[in-house]
């Protein structure tokens, strides 16, 4: 007797992106999919770990940019307190040191939003079989940038200083004496080959150290 072919158990997906219109086009064409159901969706980073807990999603489909928390950041976390959900980054932001970062924060795959929702449906079914999928392009480029040059007390220093604080007010974020943060600064300015910590900071972007 015919009847609903759908699987017995779907896959449960939490998707997190601060694109309203992005995240809503990603959950109409992955909730077409027969065998997926997105559970949860969120548009800032300081969100996604509250929502997996509450609907025990088995992939988180995170952006890297997020308000709140970077899908970097909330990764990690996730890895942390429910090890069992697999994270796939998805984003526009191409970047070989960001590939490095997903991968250290447990990441299972890396993929840019310009693919067809086909593959996107295939890494998803691959990174629940353990399979770790990346972008082949971003993957070549994450080998050939080589690693990050900067320190974590350098990256701090950097994005501490992207609203345009004083050493002073570095130094107070961070607990840490101006001397400190000056050499910090400089190093990161020489590491990254700029004139100024601005310019630095802005490079650090660019390659996704930050």
């Amino acid at each position: 007797m015919p009847g609903d072919h759908r699987p017995p158990t779907r896959v449960r997906v939490l998707l997190a992106e601060d694109q309203g219109m992005m995240r809503g086009a990603l959950a109409l064409l992955l909730g077409m999919e027969e065998d997926m159901e997105v559970v949860a969706q969120v548009a800032a980073g300081d969100a996604i770990v509250d929502a997996a807990l509450t609907h025990r999603p088995d992939v988180a489909l995170l952006d890297i940019e997020l308000p709140g928390m970077s899908g970097l950041d909330a990764a990690a976390e996730l890895r942390r307190q429910l090890p069992r959900c697999r994270v796939l980054i998805l984003t526009t932001f191409g970047r070989p040191g960001y590939l490095r970062r997903a991968m250290e924060a447990g990441a299972a795959g890396f993929l840019v939003k310009d693919g067809p929702v086909e593959e996107l449906a295939a890494a998803i079914r691959r990174v629940l079989d353990g399979e770790t999928v990346i972008d082949p392009a971003l993957a070549a480029a994450a080998l050939s940038a080589g690693p990050n040059p900067l320190t974590a007390r350098e990256c701090d220093a950097l994005k501490a200083s992207a609203d345009g604080a004083t050493v002073a007010d570095i130094a107070a974020r961070l607990h840490l004496s101006e001397s400190t943060v000056r050499n910090y600064l400089s190093s990161a300015i020489g590491k990254t080959g700029t004139r100024n910590r601005m310019e630095a900071m802005r490079e650090a972007r660019r390659q996704g150290w930050l």
